[in-house]
């Protein structure tokens, strides 16, 4: 008996390819305009800025390939995820913002952490498939 819920392919690629969304464009956006990303990179302090932004832009753009070209996905999904969790104190440190700035970067914050949780499924769920194949 086959299971008619079973997940369409194009219908996986395409959930996985909004999960790597901003991340294609962020990377992209980055490359393109490379003395903005310096710029992020110093209103965040972090240094030196310029190999900062090339290893953000690389990352972004080569673990969403990774997960949507399925080679070593697990790989990509732990490298966006854990990336996501680190942006995420270093940009959304909302409990040291006074209101209203505050409501909204925690709300930010923890749909970054769902972004996160949803890496980790991937990862998880490459690695299955991959031991039962």
């Amino acid at each position: 008996m086959t299971n008619r819920w079973q997940p369409i392919p194009a219908l996986r690629w395409i959930a996985l390819l909004l999960l790597c969304a901003a991340y294609l464009q962020g990377g992209f956006n980055k490359a393109v305009d490379f003395n903005a990303s310096i710029a992020e990179m110093n209103h965040f302090g972090l240094s030196p800025a310029a190999p900062l932004a090339v290893a953000v832009i690389v990352l972004e753009l080569g673990a969403s390939v990774l997960i949507l070209t399925g080679f070593l996905r697990w790989l990509g999904a732990l490298a966006l995820g854990g990336f996501t969790l680190l942006a995420t104190f270093v940009a959304l440190r909302f409990w040291e913002m006074p209101q209203p700035e505050r409501f909204m970067a925690a709300n930010s914050f923890f749909e970054h952490l769902g972004l996160v949780g949803g890496f980790l499924l991937v990862a998880w769920h490459d690695l299955k498939e991959r031991t039962h194949d």
